[in-house]
């Protein structure tokens, strides 16, 4: 065994680790920054469909792929499935290759119990803390990584105390319908936050619109994700080392329940032990859950943290629902990245059911997806299923968004003793079920999208997500993974304090997902890298009382 001694390790270097990497070293700490992936190679993704990381085929992406990368492929067996992560196993993580879509949580997101009140089935709780407080990390967010928008138009939106940094992205033919219908509609169309250059920003060029996006790494740069962003700054500040291909397998706890540090295996399967005063995990959600279960120790029997059963619990993703449709022009470009008009009419105050989400025109699809999809009429395969394809494929319409799930404390992540990885350790299961809240959101937005559409004058309407009595995918993870190890008041009903700091450690901090309470109604990146600013700060200015 290797040992060595720093003063901080961040383990995962996607959205949430590289804020805190970033933050942490150039406040002067010494960070190893451990990334079991490597280095994306754009020049080996390509343009392929089958290289996305959104291809429902293969779900690649940058890996590279192998027993040490391998994603972990869903089944359904009763209530059980095995998770599904999607993110990307590199360098940056999911920030490599994601939609970039920026949004910030509302106010009422941070307060669901006190908005709604009690939903009996449900565990919704207040986070410990309020928009506000997270309103300034965002700001950071947003110009330090890099965000397009305007809010111009959406009466919806929180405060904010900054504009965005650049503007937002042009609308093309499908928007810009969607956004004329929606305001005939009465709704408030504005423009789909981005974390892509919309111009020339922080040394880096602005989108060519390449119609690879969503699902590819770009191949200038012009889409901001951990690894060119915040990772450089930390890398260049001297304090921060970056190890890939390195798994972290276990957060060492001694006897007498104190966490040293963290043990890691390198590319060659050899075992590091590093000692450390501060261990930032950033793994996504379900990683890092697991990585907390895993992590047994004398007074932990059940893992770091996990004495009260809640490590797991609560877990919750995005239900996404849509409605797509054809009219009678073409509306397709090849032009990237697709989606621009958006709603936030439908996110809070819906009738019959609490919550809701964002409705927005969706990224381009890659012509595999579309080939692949099912339409009334038509058949499967053969010169007509052909013709089809070729005649339909520019006229598509689309709009679908996130529903907002309902975290409920038996929906959990649970060790799969019978399924293990590469170095042996257990892999991961889903069990609970959606609450019936779920199923009226998800019908009503589905029903939402539908109407826009219908009256863009779409025609051979189909709909995702209103099926009331569909599972939808609930639980599996996705990119919106969320919740296992939530932030609250109480360490019998929470897994960390409102600084992200685990309960029983007082050097041990969650930097991802994992550490939400609810998952908000639209994509949650923004608020990952928002809320591992605000956990790193903090660490930086209580150095004493975290042991540095």
């Amino acid at each position: 065994m290797i040992r060595e001694t720093v003063d901080a390790v961040v383990i995962g270097s996607g959205a949430g680790g590289g804020c805190a990497a970033k933050v942490l070293a150039c406040a002067g700490i010494k960070t190893l920054l451990l990334e079991r992936g490597e280095w994306a190679k754009g020049d080996v993704l390509g343009e392929d469909d089958l290289a996305s990381q959104r291809s429902p085929c293969l779900c690649l992406g940058p890996g590279p792929g192998g027993a040490r990368t391998r994603k972990c492929h869903y089944h359904y067996n009763g209530d059980f499935g095995v998770v599904s992560p999607w993110n990307a196993a590199c360098v940056g993580s999911g920030t490599v290759t994601y939609g970039a879509m920026a949004w910030r949580f509302l106010e009422t997101d941070f307060g669901l119990k006190s908005h709604y009140g009690e939903l009996p089935g449900s565990s919704i709780e207040d986070w410990p803390i309020t928009y506000n407080d997270l309103e300034p990390f965002y700001c950071q967010a947003e110009r330090e990584i890099g965000v397009s928008g305007s809010n111009e138009g959406n009466p919806f939106a929180a405060p904010r105390r900054r504009p965005f940094p650049m503007p937002p992205f042009s609308l093309d033919p499908e928007s810009k319908l969607v956004w004329k219908t929606g305001r005939k509609m009465g709704l408030h169309p504005f423009y789909v936050p981005f974390l892509r250059n919309s111009i020339p920003y922080n040394g880096r060029p602005a989108c060519i619109h390449q119609h690879a996006c969503v699902g590819f790494q770009c191949p200038i740069d012009a889409k901001n994700g951990s690894q060119n962003t915040v990772l450089p700054v930390a890398l260049a500040s001297g304090n921060c080392e970056l190890r890939i291909r390195s798994m972290v397998t276990e957060l060492a706890v001694d006897d007498g329940g104190r966490l040293t540090g963290v043990r890691y295996v390198d590319e060659n399967d050899k075992l590091h032990e590093i000692s450390a005063k501060v261990v930032v995990v950033a793994c996504g959600s379900n990683a890092t859950a697991r990585l907390l279960m895993t992590s047994r120790s004398k007074l932990f029997p059940n893992g770091a943290g996990n004495n009260h059963d809640v490590v797991g619990r609560n877990i919750t993703s995005h239900a996404y629902v849509s409605a797509r449709g054809f009219v009678d022009q073409e509306l397709y470009t090849s032009a990237g990245p697709g989606a621009g008009t958006a709603f936030m009419d439908f996110c809070h105050d819906n009738p019959g059911f609490i919550c809701g989400g964002v409705l927005h025109t969706d990224f381009r699809w890659v012509p595999s997806v579309f080939a692949a999809s099912q339409w009334p009429g038509v058949p499967k395969w053969g010169k007509a299923y052909k013709d089809f394809v070729r005649t339909h494929f520019r006229r598509m319409i689309r709009v679908c968004g996130p529903h907002q799930q309902t975290p409920r404390w038996e929906n959990r992540l649970v060790l799969d003793k019978s399924r293990k990885d590469y170095w042996g350790l257990p892999l991961m299961k889903v069990t609970g079920a959606e609450h019936p809240n779920d199923a009226k959101g998800r019908c009503f937005l589905s029903d939402r999208c539908a109407d826009i559409i219908r009256a863009c004058g779409a025609k051979m309407v189909v709909q995702t997500g209103n099926n009331p009595k569909s599972r939808n995918g609930w639980g599996h993870g996705g990119q919106h993974q969320s919740g296992s190890c939530r932030m609250g008041t109480d360490p019998k009903k929470s897994v960390t304090d409102k600084w992200a700091r685990v309960w029983d450690f007082p050097n041990l901090f969650l930097a991802d997902g994992s550490v939400h309470v609810n998952n908000g109604g639209m994509n949650p990146v923004l608020t990952i890298m928002a809320l591992a600013y605000r956990t790193a700060s903090h660490i930086v200015e209580n150095r004493k009382e975290v042991g540095l």
